[in-house]
């Protein structure tokens, strides 16, 4: 799946209005914390990259060793 700017905002949104709801001031910054921390790494997690990278490899037909050889491209 590709990343989506929409899903992010509303994730984050749901938190800040969850959040202003929140009494407990002495709690509030880690629960905001972890909450955002795992909003954004969910998110993060959704991110493919493109296959098909070129790649260079030296060694013999049994023994390859190697790496890309242009830049992946996260979608």
């Amino acid at each position: 799946m590709a990343l989506s700017k929409a899903i992010l905002k509303g994730s984050l949104l749901a938190i800040f209005q969850e959040m202003s709801t929140n009494n407990d001031q002495q709690n509030s910054i880690e629960t905001l914390a972890e909450k955002l921390s795992g909003v954004i790494f969910d998110f993060v997690k959704t991110a493919e990259v493109v296959a098909g990278q070129g790649v260079a490899t030296t060694g013999t037909a049994a023994a390859q060793t190697g790496k890309t050889t242009t830049n992946g491209t996260i979608i």
